[in-house]
């Protein structure tokens, strides 16, 4: 989720220096981390296969404006709603329409899951009073992206041509795809480094486990989650594995690493005078040493720039991994708890990077392009299925929260939410195998029902 309101003042950036202050700036102690959500659904007009336009009394601008009856604030952008704000909750929508619950972080999952189901109480009223229907999948499974309403929001105007030109699938990311994002803080250098190359080295298996995504343009893709061809196939230079976090050095030097690879990586936009400037083929290092169009780079600019770099894990303020598709309330939770419990406990994350260290980086490659066709049936290099390895991850996870004394307030403990992803790995069934069965079964209404979040 990003809202560009207008440029404030922000510090000149005079180096390289700068910029990894701005991550070292963000560290947090080990007692203030929390866990971020981020849950995308899919509109449809109710009772129809067809995308919803932003415009109109059924519209995407209708239903952003209907938070206010919740006490949201709507935020506007050159006239047009784009998003609906509430105490650090905030409703946005993404190119195709597709409506964005950015949640307020918290230490416990309980928090988090009880937030998202009263987030999902009022789009289920807003819904039904204007006639929409909100599915949760990781691929829009009808249409095709020139076919679909885009939404009224500036950087899309600039984002679509850049990223088009960079990529044949880049226009089916912006407008067809919608995903469960989870985001994790860090205490150190190291810490984060430790945090990303796992959830790197890990991803396939949770892409696996929350593949929903297998019909495209109303037919069977041949793809449990078809968001990983579409990524394959978005825009190379900021997209997919980072190498250099398996590099010998990177856990000392994480905050550099990464900012030369960001230093490197096309920018998008630039925003200046309320609007946005294009920039050819500038890379960020090349803004910092010739600047661009008579301006100089700025520490909110170097934020815009992490802010479109889509990485399978990606490092800004926080450590967010991207790799999951929307799937229901049920799935988001387990979602949540399996990267809690690996990433904020020491011994859960040793176990977990020794179940995958001995991977080359053209494996890593491989197995998530495996993952995204064959889901749990997928084979790692060593020939174990990725429900045998989400297996272990999933018991590394439980002894994880375990020794962080994850309970709620009410007593309970979140490794329950586990058990949902234990089902699968343990059954090697995806969310994509219930939805191919559907879809066989009963056809598109039948599947649509199937999705259906609210």
């Amino acid at each position: 989720m990003s809202l560009d309101a207008k440029v404030k003042e922000s510090p000149p950036v005079g180096g390289v220096d700068d910029l990894t202050g701005y991550f070292r700036q963000r560290e947090r102690p080990r007692a203030d981390w929390k866990v971020g959500l981020e849950h995308e659904k899919i509109p449809l007009v109710a009772g129809t296969l067809d995308p919803v336009p932003y415009d109109g009394p059924g519209g995407i601008g209708a239903a952003l404006r209907a938070f206010s009856q919740f006490g949201y604030q709507p935020f506007v952008e050159d006239g047009r709603v784009i998003a609906a704000q509430r105490t650090g909750l905030t409703v946005s929508i993404e190119p195709g329409g597709q409506i964005e619950l950015s949640g307020r972080p918290f230490a416990d999952i309980h928090a988090v899951a009880a937030e998202l189901e009263r987030h999902l109480v009022k789009c289920r009223e807003i819904a039904g009073a204007l006639g929409l229907e909100l599915l949760a999948t990781g691929y829009r499974p009808w249409g095709r992206p020139a076919e679909v309403p885009w939404m009224p929001k500036n950087r899309y105007t600039v984002m679509r041509p850049f990223l088009e030109a960079r990529g044949r699938l880049a226009e089916d990311m912006m407008a067809m795809t919608a995903s469960t994002q989870a985001s994790f803080d860090f205490s150190g250098e190291r810490d984060m480094a430790e945090k990303l190359r796992v959830a790197l080295a890990v991803q396939p298996a949770v892409t696996a486990l929350s593949a929903n995504s297998p019909i495209v343009n109303g037919r069977e893709s041949g793809w449990q989650t078809y968001r990983v061809a579409v990524w394959e196939e978005t825009d190379p230079d900021r997209c997919g594995l980072l190498p250099f976090a398996f590099e010998p050095g990177f856990d000392d030097d994480g905050y550099r690493r990464y900012a030369e690879w960001a230093l490197d990586v096309p920018m998008v936009f630039l925003r200046r005078d309320g609007g946005y400037l294009p920039t050819g083929t500038h890379t960020f290092r090349r803004f910092l040493v010739e600047g661009l169009q008579g301006h100089r780079p700025t520490m909110l600019d170097w934020e815009d720039h992490l802010s479109t770099l889509f990485p399978e894990v990606r490092l800004k303020g926080v450590v967010e991994v991207r790799g999951a598709d929307a799937c229901d309330a049920d799935m988001t939770r387990a979602v949540l708890a399996l990267w809690k419990g690996l990433l904020y406990d020491q011994q859960a994350r040793d176990w977990a990077w020794d179940a995958v260290k001995r991977f080359t980086i053209g494996e890593r490659r491989a197995l998530m392009v495996a993952a995204g066709r064959r889901g749990l049936a997928a084979r790692a290099p060593d020939g174990r299925t990725l429900a045998q390895l989400a297996g272990t991850l999933l018991d590394a996870a439980e002894a994880g929260l375990c020794r962080q004394h994850a309970c709620g307030d009410q007593g309970e403990d979140e490794r329950k939410f586990l058990a949902t992803l234990q089902a699968r790995a343990e059954s090697g069934r995806t969310p994509a195998d219930d939805a191919l069965e559907v879809f066989r079964r009963g056809g598109d209404r039948a599947l649509a029902a199937h999705l259906r979040c609210a």
